[in-house]
């Protein structure tokens, strides 16, 4: 007998339920840890592209300056302040921005950051520090 998504016996769905629970659990301690350890933080002594965004909404400020050699992202800075979402997904990004062309680095989009957070549900917001 065939198995599909929508007849997965119960055994199955808690096996998946709890992966799920460690899974975000995982996500939630991978975020907090960039948010206690930014990885990247701080500023560049005279950077090649340098630009700041304000979330006026929640206070969140987010500062990146870039480095740029042979049009790849030679090193990347970040600096601001706000809530552990904003601030880790910043350490994360810079983390994947360096060492990129920079044209590739332009296609990166919201979607892709998102996923890089992997999981962003209430019980994630609840351990993060609220936004100012």
């Amino acid at each position: 007998m065939k198995s599909t998504a929508w007849s997965v016996p119960s055994k199955r769905r808690s096996d998946i339920q709890m992966s799920s629970a460690a899974d975000d659990q995982f996500y939630r301690e991978y975020i907090l840890d960039h948010y206690k350890n930014p990885r990247n933080f701080g500023r560049l002594e005279n950077p090649d592209i340098s630009h700041e965004e304000d979330n006026p909404l929640c206070g969140d400020v987010i500062g990146m300056d870039f480095r740029v050699k042979e049009g790849v992202i030679e090193d990347i800075r970040f600096h601001g302040r706000g809530c552990a979402i904003s601030q880790a997904s910043a350490s994360l990004l810079t983390e994947r921005l360096k060492g990129l062309p920079l044209e590739e680095a332009k296609k990166i989009n919201k979607a892709d950051v998102l996923g890089e957070l992997g999981s962003t549900s209430p019980p994630l917001a609840s351990s993060a520090r609220s936004c100012r």
